[in-house]
């Protein structure tokens, strides 16, 4: 009995062992393969991590409210390439700061902020690419949208290169449109949902500028925008200057339905928003988002669900692909 009992100890004691170091081994691919976005990823490891990020981007925001619209923009921009890896980020002669779309990005000193406080309250621990998606959440709310809970546990990108850029256009069909997003794992209410956060924000006068003096080389203007609207973006635009234009004319500053009703009424600068009011199956969708149709969907429950799936899309999970950065502008 004593033998075969002190075999079993050894036996047991054995099996414990090694739950034990499955179990760190699986701790530890936390920061590795194992590691997967959820709600609450951090823990007590950096139990702040919401409130410093929160704290940083309202900090801006009320400095430059420019910086909402920027912020939101540059996590659909890196989403969009590579997946939500932070690769946006990385500087570089040939990042993906330095492709065209990108060049008018802003908000990078914000994210950078935000590292560098969780640097100090939880070295080497949350990512780049988490903090650009808390703090697009944070833009949203900080501009009167609904908040949403946010998965995290992203790990960083190596790679960032502007030839990887390839993004939806301003002139795009709502087919093309369609189709960018399915790529992405989005669906149309997706699309249309994510095309509502225009409700913040402004456009160059060189991708509108076309549209409202000379549309497909004849001269005039596009015969689909409403009349009463062509002067006003004519006058912020002009053919030999202006800037930038609001996306949202009037209440470019608080995240609301007042975009996709702009929409309805042909009164946007974008011809790629404006189709979206042609299409039968997008058509559905604004109506439902405005109240004009039953079902009727909320505009800002729905922006939250798909803001996180798109968080999700194709996100780094391993260290053969992913790390967590020191600074978010450079790889360690």
């Amino acid at each position: 009995m004593s033998r075969g009992y002190n075999l079993l100890f050894v036996l047991v004691t054995f099996l414990v062992l090694v739950a034990a170091v499955t179990a760190q081994g699986n701790r530890g691919s936390n920061n590795g393969g194992g590691r997967r976005p959820r709600f609450g990823f951090y823990g007590n490891r950096c139990r702040n991590v919401e409130s410093i990020v929160k704290s940083v981007v309202e900090s801006h925001v009320r400095s430059i409210p420019a910086n909402a619209p920027g912020i939101l923009r540059m996590h659909f921009h890196d989403c969009f390439v590579r997946g939500c890896d932070g690769s946006v980020l990385l500087a570089g002669n040939t990042s993906e700061r330095t492709a065209v779309p990108n060049r008018s990005l802003r908000g990078f000193e914000v994210i950078e902020e935000a590292k560098t406080r969780l640097e100090k309250a939880c070295p080497r621990t949350v990512s780049c690419a988490d903090i650009l998606t808390l703090a697009a959440r944070d833009a949203v709310v900080l501009t009167g949208g609904q908040r949403w809970e946010v998965p995290l546990g992203r790990l960083d990108g190596r790679i960032s290169q502007a030839s990887d850029v390839n993004l939806p256009g301003p002139s795009d069909s709502v087919a093309k449109q369609k189709q960018d997003f399915a790529a992405k794992t989005l669906n149309t209410l997706d699309l249309v949902t994510l095309v509502g956060g225009h409700t913040i924000g402004t456009a160059g006068c060189g991708l509108v500028r076309g549209r409202f003096f000379n549309f497909n080389g004849t001269g005039q203007p596009d015969p689909s925008i409403d009349p009463s609207f062509v002067p006003l973006i004519q006058a912020q635009c002009p053919q030999n200057g202006g800037t930038r234009v609001e996306l949202d004319e009037g209440s470019v500053g608080r995240f609301d339905t007042s975009f996709l009703r702009k929409v309805t009424s042909s009164r946007v600068v974008l011809q790629s928003d404006l189709v979206l009011w042609r299409d039968p199956e997008t058509r559905v969708i604004i109506e439902r988002l405005l109240g004009l149709r039953r079902p009727s969907l909320r505009f800002g429950a729905e922006f939250g669900k798909s803001m996180i799936k798109m968080s999700l899309i194709e996100v780094k999970t391993g260290l053969a692909d992913g790390e967590i950065r020191r600074v978010c502008s450079a790889i360690n």
